[in-house]
Order: C-alpha cells, then structure tokens, then sequence
C-alpha cells in the first residue's frame, strides 16, 4: 500500500479530511488523479487501493471525505451537488498542483460531480474515469440531500428527470480519455442511465466501456477487493497497454 500523507482543510464551515500520495507527480507535468467516492456510507477509506495502484504509476492521487461522510465534520443531510462541487474544486485547488492536468474518478453519485469539475476546468481534465455513475436534473442541484424523504430524493425519483441532466451535455462535448466502469448488476442506477452516460461519452471522448460481469453498484469496494480489475481500469485511464 502506498503511504499516504493526511490532511484537513477548512471549507465552508466545515473540516474536510483527505489524504495524499507521496509520489511526486508523474515525470514532465503528468496528470493529478483526484477520486471521489459515492453517496450513503461511502468515503475516502475504500478509495485506498486505487491511491495506491496510481502511486505505482508515479501519479500523485488525492481523496477526501465529502462533508458529513468518513472523517469529515458537517451533516450528511446538509450537503447538496452544489456543495460537494465546492468542496470538490477547493480541495483541488489547495491541493493539487495549479500546472497539473487533471484525472477525474467519480463513483455513483460522483459521476455528477466529475461532470461539474469537467466543465469547471475545462481542457485541464486529460481523463475522466465514471464507475456506475449517476447523473442528475437541473433543480436537485442546490437542494440538501436531506434524510432521504424530502424534496431531493422527490426530484431524483420523478421518472425520467435524469434526462435534462447538463452531466449529459458535458460529456458529449467532452474530448478526452473516459474510461466508463460498468458492473454486471447495479440495483442503484438504471440501465438506461448508463446507456445515456455511454451514448454521450461515445460522441467526443476516447472513451472505453469496461465491464465487470460479476461486480455490482459499490465498486469502490469492489476494486479494494480485485487488484486485478482495479490495475486494468488504470491502466485504461493512463492508456497504457494492459
């Protein structure tokens, strides 16, 4: 496992635990790898082993624990998609070297937040990696999660609503490396979501389909229990051979 230096840093009102790899960024001002766990209980911790293969790579990789999740201060039913895009580019911006392009790795809920980081930093994202991601309407945006009865979880529920998604026009216009994860059964995000994030992915971006036959939604735990995929799906993300 690579060693990991933590941090904290003050956002919002809130403290956000992260961690770091040590390895210097790749040679000639190689990209930063920053991944971005799910929503319910997930947190930087499971994130760990994909740290550890990018560090094998010589890439710095950056995590943290959105508010209210893992190590971090605040409510989980106070954090919103606008205040996870936030805390998102705050730490980026504290903690990732400002010349270094970025690789973005978002898991469920945080294919939303990488299309919002995407379309905040422009050609600074190389490569984009989206594991059984999620994509959202327009007005859940800035509305607190809650406790899962409110007025968010009505907006994501409305049938079809995932469908005026800007995440979607972001990534039809997107023109980089996208490597889209894909587990065999995901209980979580509709099959039809997939293959509207697939179909947008396909019109711009060198983009691979990588398919886990027997994994299912959480792949961040499943790549902290295969090292096997979770090497592929770097490699892919670095393009480099397999």
């Amino acid at each position: 496992m690579a060693e990991l230096t933590g941090f904290t840093y003050a956002y919002d009102g809130e403290r956000l635990s992260g961690v770091r790899s040590q390895a210097v960024a790749c040679a000639g001002g190689g990209p930063a790898v920053v991944l971005l766990h799910g929503a319910g209980n997930g947190s930087k911790h499971r994130l760990r082993p994909l740290i550890a293969e990018f560090t094998a790579h010589h890439c710095t990789a950056v995590a943290f624990d959105f508010s209210g999740h893992g190590e971090s201060t605040g409510e989980l039913r106070e954090l919103s998609l606008r205040r996870r895009f936030g805390q998102a580019t705050a730490v980026i911006d504290a903690h990732v070297p400002p010349d270094s392009p970025l690789i973005l790795v978002g898991f469920s809920m945080s294919g939303q937040t990488v299309t919002d980081l995407v379309r905040h930093y422009g050609e600074r994202v190389s490569a984009i990696g989206l594991c059984s991601p999620a994509v959202y309407p327009p007005e859940a945006w800035d509305v607190a999660f809650d406790d899962g009865t409110g007025r968010f979880t009505e907006i994501i529920r409305t049938p079809d609503a995932w469908h005026r998604s800007p995440a979607l026009e972001v990534l039809r216009a997107y023109e980089g490396r996208a490597v889209l994860a894909v587990p065999g059964t995901d209980a979580v995000i509709p099959p039809a979501v997939t293959e509207a994030v697939e179909d947008a992915l396909a019109a711009r971006a060198r983009f691979t389909r990588f398919e886990l036959p027997d994994a299912e939604h959480r792949l961040g735990l499943w790549f902290q229990d295969h090292p096997e995929d979770r090497r592929e799906f770097v490699t892919l993300l670095l393009e480099r051979r397999v």
